[in-house]
């Protein structure tokens, strides 16, 4: 609790800090009763703080002698336009000033008033890089929790939808916050999302993918995601208006949805902006992409090493000549060009903007030209591995999963050939059916099937049957919801 005396409640502040730079308090009197405003330096906007606060508890004309009353006649008349809430405790009293409040500490007083005077420094809203549309709005999420919110808020004009903070991490205090609409999600999964959250053991949350773990609660071993992420403000809507929840973490531009769909991997913002017929091409494309990215190197491997019978002739001999200039087996030679990108992509992702044309040059030179020339790799291996690594972009969502499952492959399809393939195939397949959040199936509503939900899967239907479906996530197939 709060100290009677101001002295006690200053040395308690300075002693928590112990001198650090950004502790800032000021002592002034009012009316002949002490008086402070401590606040963090960089998080307090300093003409707001002067021109709301300063001033007008300097320039009052307070009558009263008691503290107490003092502090109420300030709290309701001389700061009544300022954002304001009383605390009594020490720990809310911290939060709130390392959140970028204000509080003023009157002698006498049991109370602290924490003002809201935030200035720290924000990143404009832009387009987010990740999620690149054609059409449709070029905002995407920033680091401040406040702003995240009134994006989702503008976008969805409906006292339904519900804003719900929280706070995770012992020493971090990250704000974080449940978005749903009231009227449409399900009170079990908002349950079990909001207990998940409570129970988070971490001392600091710094991004969302500290909470993702903790989220999906998953004992087995799940290679594809059950929780989504997206930095668009409208992706976010759509979600919420089939019965998600949204977690907003601040500090961070990517907000988590539960539960995810296996098949929303495939599905972007500019599907539903263009015309029927092109979205489902857009999308076939994509599944196709996705299967050429995971099997294509392993495939190529199988046949040519086990099963070159079921390679045409010409192209058998194409491929023959390729290799006996090469000192390296197929699998061995498709594993080194598979490693050797990605050290190129992430050496292209890490490195400083004015280094990344190089990196680039450098790699298509090392694996392009002087790789295939020197007789180190075959061209067929390499161009096999480059449109493997070209379809993973096509599903970025899914790229993690796609780098690892495409080197399992190569492995297997080298190994043991298509038996390998079947048993690695089978396995991804199982691993997608058997998973489910918060008794959703992880691959509905293609397993188990549902007629309804198979109008946004391989075909996008048009807005005329897409608007009258009013889906929820908890009326999908397979859904084990107690209520």
């Amino acid at each position: 609790m709060v100290s009677i005396h101001l002295d006690e409640n200053l040395k308690y502040f300075a002693d928590a800090f112990d001198g650090s730079l950004d502790y800032i308090c000021r002592e002034f009197h009012i009316s002949g009763t002490r008086a402070a405003i401590v606040t963090m330096e960089g998080l307090v906007n300093k003409q707001t703080l002067a021109q709301s606060v300063m001033n007008p508890i300097t320039h009052a004309a307070i009558l009263e002698q008691d503290p107490v009353k003092k502090f109420d006649y300030l709290k309701d008349f001389v700061l009544s336009t300022v954002d304001q809430q009383e605390v009594v405790d020490y720990k809310t009293a911290l939060n709130l000033l390392m959140s970028g409040f204000a509080l003023l500490l009157v002698d006498g007083c049991l109370r602290i008033l924490a003002i809201g005077v935030q200035g720290f420094s924000l990143r404009s809203i832009s387009e987010p890089k990740s999620e690149v549309v054609q059409r449709g709005s070029r905002e995407g999420f920033v680091e401040s929790l406040q702003v995240n919110v009134s994006m989702i808020r503008r976008r969805m004009k409906t006292p339904l939808l519900k804003f719900e903070r929280m706070t995770v991490g012992e020493e971090s205090n990250t704000a974080v916050c449940l978005c749903y609409l009231r009227n449409t999600v399900s009170q079990e999964i908002l349950s079990e999302v909001r207990n998940n959250i409570k129970s988070i053991p971490l001392k600091n949350v710094l991004a969302a993918g500290y909470l993702t773990p903790f989220i999906a609660k998953k004992k087995g071993t799940s290679i594809f995601s059950c929780v989504g992420l997206s930095e668009r403000p409208d992706t976010i809507c759509g979600k919420i208006s089939e019965g998600r929840v949204a977690v907003i973490i601040d500090g961070t531009p990517n907000v988590l949805v539960v539960p995810h769909l296996f098949i929303e991997n495939f599905q972007s913002f500019d599907d539903y902006a263009n015309r029927p017929y092109y979205a489902t091409f857009t999308r076939l494309i994509k599944y196709l992409a996705f299967f050429l990215a995971i099997f294509l190197p392993g495939f190529y491997v199988s046949v040519t090493t086990f099963h070159p019978e079921l390679i045409l002739e010409p192209l058998l001999i194409k491929i023959a000549q390729s290799e006996t200039t090469t000192p390296f087996p197929i699998m061995l030679e498709a594993l080194v060009i598979h490693i050797i990108y990605e050290i190129m992509r992430e050496a292209g992702l890490r490195a400083p903007k004015s280094l990344s044309h190089a990196v680039s040059i450098v790699g298509a030179l090392v694996i392009g030209e002087a790789a295939v020339n020197s007789g180190l790799v075959g061209a067929p291996t390499l161009m096999v591995i480059a449109v493997s690594a070209i379809s993973s972009y096509a599903v970025p969502n899914l790229y993690e999963s796609i780098a690892l499952l495409r080197l399992i492959f190569i492995v297997l399809g080298g190994s043991i050939g298509f038996w390998g393939i079947s048993l690695g195939f089978l396995f991804v397949l199982i691993n997608i059916c058997s998973n489910n959040l918060y008794g959703i199936p992880l691959s509905a509503p293609v397993a188990p099937f549902g007629k309804r939900g198979m109008r946004d899967v391989l075909i996008r239907s048009s807005w005329k049957k897409l608007g009258k479906s009013g889906a929820k996530i908890q009326d999908m197939p397979g859904a084990k919801l107690k209520g």
